[in-house]
């Protein structure tokens, strides 16, 4: 009777044992469906970001050798010229233009920068700070790196759409990179060679599968801080994080302010003024009040920004109207220098001041961020450290490719096959929408992509086959 228990428990065992196998064989497959998927869909958009970012992160140094003579001027003997007359120059070189903004530098060989708006043309004019000649001109959108920019935050195209395409592109890298991990993990006892270090003696796809697995790994963690940091700035789920800031006041203060009632105006601080910290941009902007005084001129305004100490480069943005302000900020420094002043622009009073000490612990950590992202938190490094992530990210991209080109065959896309388990698939599709609520572009693709494959794809057989 012992034997025949035995020998039934042992059976029992083993029927498990295949069982669980088979759901682990069948979660590994649909998972491996929905990577593969993922990265054949967005790998061009990802290629765009990384490529765009990597040239981005070198914008002083390209800007400084590709307009030179607009940035530096022979420095003089004699101190500066007052910022009214600099302002007087450009006003006498551009008398149908407006003002808009003007930008300071630490460096004294350089130019101040005036933004402004010539016929419906924004631009920047370039000023030699000892003598108020106009060293030269740039059309804003035209600014070799302006391009770049918008390419990765717009893919040049512009609108709504395309940032959210954008947007859509790197969330879907998150989730590429997760699936990406799951793939990888060694199931067995593995030998080091395939999972941390790649077979390099090997040939065809175990090579390139190597070569696009293995770096995965080391650039996992790399790749999540990239992509976490850059999210902030998107449409859909920068809003979502601006609001868990403010409802947890982990942000910014409503109203940071010496005397003034609280800023009555709905306009935001990113609507009216340049190169604004993102931890401010959506401050209320307050209003001047005339109460008979006149006007402060800009040599006024920069005072104010030298006597509160505010660290250079920042912008001194123009009031618009007779109730606008002046906004002084700077968010090009390192991020604990972050500053946003409005300054009533007759009596001079500050009406807001927010200096990164004000900010909340998500604000802090996201300004902390951008700066990593930009590559200006620990200078050349940081770039560098930049520079090799993106490109990593494209050689993943290319690895990737190649290996999809060897096990593609002719008359359908090649992807993994199906898994066969529909309690599996289901669960993992459920993984899926938990990432979708937390990126909701991912989850309005997900529930497209599932219409799409119910109603479309399945009732038509050759792109049943074609994606099978």
């Amino acid at each position: 009777m012992n034997i025949e228990r035995d020998s039934n428990y042992e059976l029992e065992q083993s029927e498990k044992r295949k069982k669980n196998r088979k759901t682990k064989s069948a979660f590994y497959q649909s998972v491996w469906r929905w990577h593969f998927y993922a990265g054949l869909i967005f790998a061009p958009f990802l290629i765009i970001l990384a490529f765009s970012g990597a040239v981005y992160l070198f914008k002083p140094q390209i800007e400084s050798f590709l307009y030179n003579n607009q940035y530096y001027v022979q420095q003089a003997d004699s101190e500066a010229i007052s910022a009214n007359e600099q302002l007087a120059k450009v006003s006498e070189a551009y008398p149908d233009s407006t003002v808009t903004s003007v930008t300071y530098y630490e460096e004294a060989n350089r130019t101040t920068e005036f933004a402004l708006s010539d016929q419906g043309v924004m631009k920047t004019v370039y000023v030699n700070p000892y003598n108020g000649e106009i060293a030269g001109e740039i059309e804003t959108d035209k600014k070799f790196t302006e391009v770049f920019k918008k390419l990765h935050s717009e893919l040049i195209i512009g609108g709504t759409v395309a940032n959210r395409i954008v947007e859509l592109a790197a969330c879907w890298a998150v989730i590429l990179l997760v699936t990406g991990l799951y793939i990888w993990w060694p199931r067995n006892k593995a030998s080091i060679w395939g999972t941390i270090l790649p077979r390099i003696t090997s040939e065809g796809r175990t090579f390139w599968r190597d070569m696009h697995a293995v770096p995965a790994f080391w650039l996992s963690v790399f790749l999540l801080i990239l992509i976490a940091t850059g999210l902030p700035w998107s449409g859909v789920l920068g809003e979502q994080i601006n609001r868990v800031a403010t409802s947890t006041n982990t942000g910014y203060p409503d109203y940071a302010q010496s005397w003034a009632e609280k800023p009555e105006s709905v306009v935001k601080t990113k609507d009216v003024a340049e190169n604004v910290p993102w931890a401010a941009e959506n401050l209320d902007v307050p209003l001047s009040v005339a109460n008979g005084y006149v006007p402060l001129s800009l040599s006024d305004a920069a005072f104010i920004a030298e006597n509160e100490k505010i660290e250079k480069p920042y912008t001194i943005t123009m009031p618009q109207g007779d109730t606008g302000v002046y906004t002084i900020a700077t968010s090009h420094s390192t991020p604990w220098d972050d500053a946003t002043l409005h300054v009533d622009q007759y009596s001079g009073a500050k009406l807001t001041d927010v200096r990164f000490a004000d900010y909340g612990l998500l604000a802090k950590s996201i300004t902390v961020g951008i700066a990593l992202h930009e590559g200006r938190l620990f200078g050349f490094m940081n770039q560098l450290i930049g520079l090799f992530v993106c490109m990593g990210l494209i050689g993943l991209i290319v690895s990737s490719f190649i290996m999809w080109k060897k096990r593609k065959p002719e008359d359908r896309v090649g992807a993994p096959p199906k898994a066969k388990d529909k309690k599996v698939s289901r669960t993992v599709f459920v993984i899926m929408l938990i990432f979708g609520v937390l990126m909701p572009l991912v989850g309005i693709s997900i529930i497209i992509v599932y219409i799409l494959d119910r109603f479309v794809i399945q009732k038509f057989e050759p792109l049943r086959k074609w994606f099978s």
